[in-house]
């Protein structure tokens, strides 16, 4: 993906006196710095099964909460935080008047940094479309072993702690009760993770999705690539060798 247009993302505004409680309840990261007009936030939604819905990202703008969601989870996502509504005083509307800009190098004066990697630059809500588009985001996710929504990230089977939500700053564990919260806390404190996201070198292109194996057994899946390396979902006491996946050989490389 090369660059990264508006249509990509959606901006929704959560307002009403109840706004940053409603989502403190629901979402995986702590929400309230926001109160005190601190930065940016990313966080996830979850089934109370503890399983990703969405990730996106939350600014306070005025009085109210800015959502920056992916357009392709957007409308689920919205039906879902309105059906949580219940009594609470929020209102959730589309933004159309504001659209989502990225960049590397001359970020404006009002951007955010991207709380998930340095290197990812900065995000700007402003009244025109603009950006970077020639910036290759997925070489930059790829290098960072960062998860994009609808590819690492699958609604209803991604768990936050396999995709590396810990190391990007998406969930906290001082929050107290969130959706989903008991699973996620009970990953962190008494499992060992034997499943999740890794670099590796990829010999050749092969479809996002194919499967990886190791002496002809399964042994995890495959998705972005670029320059000779790619993200893929393992099982790690399996893959130890020698791997391929769609007649590519693939190889694990170290933690950056």
């Amino acid at each position: 993906m090369i660059g990264e247009t508006a249509t990509d993302r959606r901006l929704v505004e959560v307002s009403g006196t109840d706004a940053l409680t409603f989502l403190q309840g629901l979402v995986s990261n702590d929400m309230r710095p926001l109160g005190k007009g601190r930065g940016l936030v990313w966080t996830a939604l979850l089934t109370p099964q503890g399983k990703y819905l969405a990730d996106f990202f939350v600014v306070q703008t005025g009085g109210a909460l800015l959502l920056d969601l992916p357009e392709t989870l957007a409308d689920d996502t919205v039906r879902r935080l309105t059906m949580y509504r219940l009594r609470a005083k929020v209102d959730l509307a589309p933004r159309l008047d504001l659209f989502v800009t990225r960049g590397l190098t001359d970020a404006p004066a009002q951007a955010f940094a991207d709380p998930r990697h340095a290197a990812l630059g900065w995000r700007d809500y402003g009244p025109t479309p603009g950006g970077d588009v020639t910036i290759d985001w997925d070489r930059l996710r790829v290098a960072h072993l960062i998860p994009e929504s609808g590819i690492e990230l699958i609604p209803n089977d991604s768990y936050l702690l396999e995709t590396g939500f810990e190391r990007l700053h998406g969930v906290d564990f001082r929050k107290g009760c969130y959706v989903g919260q008991e699973v996620t806390a009970r990953m962190k404190h008494k499992t060992e993770l034997r499943k999740g996201l890794a670099r590796v070198m990829v010999s050749a292109p092969v479809p996002v999705g194919t499967e990886i194996s190791a002496d002809g057994k399964p042994v995890g899946t495959l998705f972005t690539q670029s320059a000779g390396e790619g993200l893929a979902y393992l099982r790690f006491d399996w893959a130890t060798g020698p791997m391929e996946a769609g007649g590519a050989e693939i190889t694990l490389l170290p933690e950056a």
